[in-house]
């Protein structure tokens, strides 16, 4: 019998599935019945004999009679070289050597260990994952407690209770993905919110705890971003990542908030005028958009007709109804699909003579759903397909090409910059305002007590621009 003085070693993983008794012995009390495994200096191998015979005990069944490696005689019983072999309840038995099994596939990160469990050194330290048995488990357990791993911390058990970035990521995505459905949010910024939750558990690690993110990871993060990213999309990147963790806390997600630190966030005013600046003015000259329209076809000319003389970005023109235009009085009535504010908009003759022109030609639609629509792509398409790389940009894209006039910043939205800046000479900035469909600002009182804007306004601004496009 062991001294009673005689301490006990720890386990040599916290998973480890035996307990050290005081008989010196690794044990496991299995359906009221205490079994012995092996020696305390030998963890390995009995583990390697609960793994062999684990089955056939909790099952009530007497267990195979399984080579062990804690004395030394034959599996035939006689003195020898060999191991004596030992069943879970002490009783000799012959010897049956396990053989390691391959890794399930090629890149598989653990290896066999002799032990009985997928195993793998990170930092000069030897971290067992499950048996062999369980490959999957095990995989599921190291790329949870990798990252914790490699950095030196001490992993945290991944619990039914706790939040990983995996479970934040996917109910903040399904809750956008609700608001794309009920028509609250399109697609393309769904598109986007998902491609930044993509980038976080890429750095982050999908079963990595919400609450065990410290300053130093979103430091990482945001370094990894700004590595791809300028700094306005840089800057748009963090709002959107931010989001996602402030949905974790007002969802009752996680007890606190985030900790981002003092770098996770937008580029400063200045660092995004510098940049504005290496691409110069956002805007086209007359002589180009007069080049443009004799160059392109018939439908891009009336879409660049209307970011000229509306204001009109890629996706007003793309989901452009026909019941909102008034041809034969030269008006369009559309709100704006981003912002839902009201625009009216005077059509100058060049731009409903581009419109009828345009519709006399357009092909039919695939789908009834865009029957109503001004614009229709040659293959019966809506113009809008949801994404960063509307069709309406590329299109833009080729013409501004062979016209050797694209640079960055130069592209089909920049009409509606051109139509802010000429617009705004006639020094009436709310009928400018009005035409654009922009939103007030929140300490714009005036525009509560205004209740209407006149023709008159309106025309004075379009006619300005017409004639700066096009001459008197």
């Amino acid at each position: 019998m062991t001294n009673s003085k005689t301490q006990k070693p720890n386990k040599p993983t916290p998973d480890f599935p035996l307990f050290p008794h005081a008989t010196k012995r690794w044990a496991k009390k299995i359906k009221g019945k205490l079994h012995y495994f092996g020696p305390w200096d030998n963890p390995d191998a009995a583990l390697d004999l609960y793994v062999s015979q684990k089955d056939d005990l909790f099952a009530g069944r007497a267990t195979k009679p399984e080579t062990d490696k804690f004395t030394k005689e034959p599996a035939d019983g006689k003195p020898g070289k060999s191991d004596k072999t030992v069943d879970g309840n002490g009783q000799p038995g012959p010897k049956r050597a396990r053989q390691k099994p391959k890794k399930p596939y090629k890149d598989f990160p653990l290896y066999a260990h002799a032990s009985g469990q997928w195993a793998k050194k990170i930092k000069g330290k030897l971290y067992y994952f499950g048996p062999w048995e369980d490959h999957q488990g095990s995989l599921d357990k190291y790329l949870a407690q990798k990252d914790d791993l490699f950095a030196g911390r001490a992993p945290r058990d991944v619990t039914a209770d706790g939040c990983t970035v995996r479970k934040l990521v996917n109910s903040f995505l399904a809750s956008k993905k609700q608001l794309v459905q009920s028509g609250e949010l399109t697609q393309r910024s769904f598109d986007d919110y998902y491609r930044e939750c993509e980038r976080t558990i890429t750095v982050f690690g999908r079963h990595r705890m919400v609450e065990d993110l410290t300053p130093d990871d979103f430091e990482k993060l945001r370094a990894e971003i700004a590595k791809k990213l300028g700094p306005v999309a840089l800057g748009n990147a963090v709002n959107r990542i931010r989001s996602v963790f402030k949905y974790a806390y007002e969802q009752y997600l996680i007890d606190k908030p985030v900790r981002y630190g003092q770098t996770f966030r937008r580029p400063s005013a200045t660092v995004l005028r510098k940049e504005r600046n290496k691409k110069g003015p956002r805007m086209f000259e007359a002589e180009q958009i007069r080049a443009m329209l004799d160059t392109t076809s018939r439908s891009i000319k009336a879409m660049i007709l209307l970011g000229i003389n509306c204001g009109f970005g890629n996706n007003d023109c793309a989901t452009l109804p026909r019941d909102v235009l008034d041809l034969e009085n030269g008006w369009v009535n559309f709100p704006r699909p981003k912002t839902g504010i009201q625009r009216r908009c005077p059509l100058w003759p060049e731009t409903i003579k581009a419109l009828k022109d345009a519709m006399a030609h357009m092909p039919s639609p695939k789908d009834d759903e865009d029957a109503g629509l001004v614009f229709i792509t040659k293959y019966g398409m809506n113009w809008s397909d949801g994404t960063r790389r509307n069709p309406i940009s590329s299109e833009c894209g080729k013409l501004l090409r062979q016209l050797r006039v694209k640079r960055p910043g130069l592209g089909f939205y920049a009409l509606r910059h051109t139509f802010q800046t000429i617009g705004e000479e006639c020094r009436d900035l709310v009928a400018v305002r009005s035409i654009m469909g922009h939103a007030p600002p929140s300490n714009d009182m005036s525009s509560l007590y205004r209740e209407k804007m006149t023709d008159d306004r309106l025309r004075a601004v379009t006619d300005h621009v017409r004639n700066w496009l096009f001459g008197s």
